[in-house]
């Protein structure tokens, strides 16, 4: 099928016409991308999606054409004199006979649209119209729009069902702060906006349905960040009846195979590599660890436990070994600087030189026998760094992650081309909360692994059939076995504290449906948005959006949100009270 319909206003597209094309009288349309006169012909660069092509008019033509007018040029293609080898048209150009204004350009342009990625982001999001008239923009919606079909041509060819979930439900107790919406026919009642279709997902198993899917947008009211939009996203959401965890990793794993193959010309071998819970946060200090950084973190607590240098007595300390080779003092401080930036206490380290020769930093704080075991723990060499982060347990693990981070990009460890996969299993169903009693630790509606008794002699050591898929450091994905036996379910939540009725009364459709025979069931929510991110190599999620939200969840175009006048708060029984 061709790209474009022949009618008044085109029969090819901007980016097709090739030398085999000489000859041939076309008719182009699309924006005008560039102006420049030369030797009394004006040469313009006609845009639309699909690429550039170079159109000429002759002296004795009158171009009355502003950038980004829309145009429509009739004339014949002839092949150029001077080729671009740059441009995919390049080798030819258009004499045109004719040329119709179709839009005009009235505005003075806010910034160069082949620039406008260097513009500040409220003005580029005000002008998102503009912005995504730019080639990479275009290319990012061309991409997300196949990534889609691509992805739901898998899960057809595997037998899912793909099913739409309501967008206003009931608000949930758990996870981010909801978006509520008032009822106007039901006073005081609010819906709210779907965290994720997780209720609905496992109510579709309950009612016999085998293998759902849809691409779910989601809603969640929560601070923007680099990965993360601050208002929605959407998600690659399935759930099979009948399966365990082996089953969605399966289909999972042919999924992200069958997309790098695709999309990057990639070879994903073999099963992904599946990492414990506690043995990523002993390596990594991280539960999404980036395995393209081959630094590890050791926990070298007991060999300081009876130290009197100050900065770790008492302390959790984590250290991390990293061939630096002869770096400056400014290296060192920088990296210092990080850690005090993320409200770290600081950094300590040293150097090793030759004949294991300990300089710099804490060098002269370690006894021989701190030198002795270190070295065994550690294993360093001349030419090695070893760096260390001191703190109560939860500080220390969390900064000494961030250091690893940090260490593996100054030292340039990370091929920004490669991809790692790992699954991070075997999550804690339970942990302490503050006051030491027992609370869920991640989702409590997955399955544990062993039996009720076994958890009951035992909490903390219980861990539950849950997943994430972790790409390049990035959650992926999350998900799990579901708990579809009501007993077990209200045993799990009486330990943590809850008896049957918050169960009843906060989760009643799940619960109840579950009384009427439900299958095992296990399932997952695949961020859409961030694969489109690692596959773009964007920093930023907000960049693979169409039309996304600032970092203060603002639309800068649409000037949302906004307030609305008192007849249709009325509307809907809401009354400000904003002191």
């Amino acid at each position: 099928m061709d790209k474009v319909t022949n009618n008044i206003y085109r029969n090819t597209d901007n980016g097709s016409l090739r030398i085999s094309d000489v000859g041939k009288k076309v008719t182009l349309a699309g924006w005008v991308n560039d102006i420049r006169k030369l030797g009394g012909l004006t040469f313009v660069t006609l845009r639309d999606m699909y690429g550039v092509t170079q159109v000429i008019f002759k002296e004795n033509e009158e171009v009355n054409l502003n950038k980004e007018d829309v145009v429509s040029v009739t004339g014949t293609v002839l092949e150029r004199e001077s080729k671009n080898p740059n441009m995919p048209t390049g080798d030819i150009e258009v004499m045109a006979e004719s040329v119709t204004i179709l839009g005009k350009c009235t505005q003075t342009l806010p910034f160069e649209i082949k620039n406008s990625d260097k513009v500040i982001e409220d003005l580029r999001l005000k002008y998102r119209y503009l912005n995504l008239r730019a080639d990479y923009n275009q290319k990012m919606l061309k991409l997300r729009s196949d990534l889609l079909h691509f992805v739901r041509n898998y899960m057809h060819d595997n037998n899912f069902t793909e099913v739409q979930t309501p967008i206003l439900t009931a608000s949930s107790p758990e996870g981010a702060r909801d978006f509520l919406v008032p009822s106007r026919l039901n006073p005081g009642k609010f819906y709210a906006l779907p965290q994720a279709p997780q209720q609905f997902k496992q109510l579709l198993m309950v009612s016999g349905l085998d293998r759902y899917f849809q691409i779910a947008p989601c809603f969640r009211d929560e601070d923007a960040r680099a990965d993360r939009s601050p208002t929605e996203f959407y998600q690659i959401d399935l759930e099979m009846a009948f399966a365990t965890q082996e089953d969605v990793f399966a289909v999972i794993e042919g999924l992200y195979r069958a997309i790098f193959k695709e999309f990057k010309g990639i070879d994903i071998g073999g099963k992904f590599t599946r990492i414990k819970y506690t043995d990523s946060m002993r390596d990594y200090c991280s539960d999404k660890p980036d395995l393209r950084n081959p630094l590890k973190v050791v926990d070298v607590t007991d060999i300081f436990a009876n130290t009197e240098f100050v900065v770790f007595k008492g302390k959790t300390v984590k250290a991390i070994k990293a061939e630096t080779g002869a770096k400056s003092r400014k290296f060192y401080d920088k990296l210092t600087d990080f850690l005090k930036s993320r409200e770290a206490k600081g950094l300590a380290y040293f150097i090793v030189g030759e004949n294991d020769e300990l300089t710099g930093g804490v060098a002269k704080f370690m006894t021989e026998e701190n030198r002795k075991t270190l070295n065994k723990a550690l294993g360093y060499k001349n030419g090695d760094s070893v760096f260390f982060v001191a703190d109560e347990y939860d500080k220390a693990v969390k900064y000494a992650g961030m250091l690893r981070n940090e260490l593996g990009s100054e030292l340039n460890l990370i091929d920004e081309n490669d991809y790692k996969f790992c699954w991070i299993v075997d999550f804690p169903f339970y942990e302490k909360d503050d006051d030491g009693n027992i609370a869920f630790s991640h989702n409590p509606f997955s399955m544990p692994q062993g039996s009720i008794e076994e958890i009951k002699k035992d909490p903390f050591a219980a861990v539950a059939y849950q997943y994430d898929l972790v790409i390049n450091g990035y959650e992926s994905l999350s998900g799990a076995v579901r708990n579809h036996d009501q007993n077990m379910m209200v045993e799990l939540f009486r330990l943590a504290g809850y008896d049957k009725s918050v169960v009843e009364n906060k989760f009643p459709a799940l619960y109840n449906a579950f009384s009427y025979g439900a299958p095992p069931h296990a399932g997952a929510g695949a961020g859409f948005d961030r694969l489109m991110m690692l596959l773009t190599h964007n920093d930023y999620i907000r960049d693979v959006y169409a039309f996304p939200m600032n970092k203060n969840a603002q639309d800068p175009l649409c000037n949302a949100p906004n307030t609305v006048d008192e007849k249709a708060l009325k509307d809907v029984h809401i009354k400000l009270d904003l002191e």
